[in-house]
């Protein structure tokens, strides 16, 4: 099975969308939040640059994209 396929399975499996990376957050809660469309962009623009669907797992793991046991990336709390 090639690499790029295994991120498109990967990704399919992440239900992702169209590439975008989220702004920066500073911490402030008058801030806004990391809304599902920017996790699910900045998702798509970590895999198009994976090298295979575990380069994706480890990177989107690391910059807290992947959804934990509820459900919720950790960049969304």
């Amino acid at each position: 099975m090639s690499s790029s396929l295994e991120v498109r399975q990967f990704l399919m499996q992440q239900d992702l969308g169209a590439p975008s990376v989220p702004s920066q957050r500073n911490g402030d809660a008058g801030q806004g939040r990391v809304n599902e469309d920017q996790v699910r962009r900045a998702r798509l623009a970590v895999a198009s640059i994976a090298n295979d669907a575990d380069d994706c797992k480890q990177l989107l793991d690391m910059l807290g994209l992947l959804a934990d046991d509820d459900g919720v990336p950790p960049v969304m709390r």
